[in-house]
């Protein structure tokens, strides 16, 4: 896993193809956000880059998802694809197997 790094010039140009692009909306004190951004930075087998959003620094963030967070989202070029809810109790392997399931090479 590596870190978000912001598109520069022509977004579908940079998007690699291997390369998934994962949204963490997060809030400051959210345990469980945390305990789900850690567990995604334990993924080894595959290639993504995660980018944490913190909802308090935007009104649009934080009216959407004020609720729900930790909400993990797929970044596709022209979109974000919602991913199911993890549960606060699965391990670094079963997460590792939804986003197998779930994720969407583009």
């Amino acid at each position: 896993m590596k870190k978000w790094e912001p598109f520069q010039g022509d977004e579908k140009d940079q998007l690699k193809k291997d390369q998934m692009r994962l949204i963490l909306y997060s809030k400051p004190g959210c345990h469980l956000c945390e305990g789900l951004q850690e567990k995604l930075e334990q993924i080894q087998t595959l290639d993504f880059e995660l980018e944490v959003r913190d909802i308090t620094t935007r009104e649009d963030w934080l009216a959407a998802y004020q609720y729900e967070v930790p909400v993990l989202r797929q970044n596709l070029v022209e979109e974000e694809k919602p991913l199911p809810r993890p549960s606060p109790r699965a391990s670094v392997r079963q997460l590792e197997r939804m986003l197998e399931k779930y994720l969407e090479r583009k």
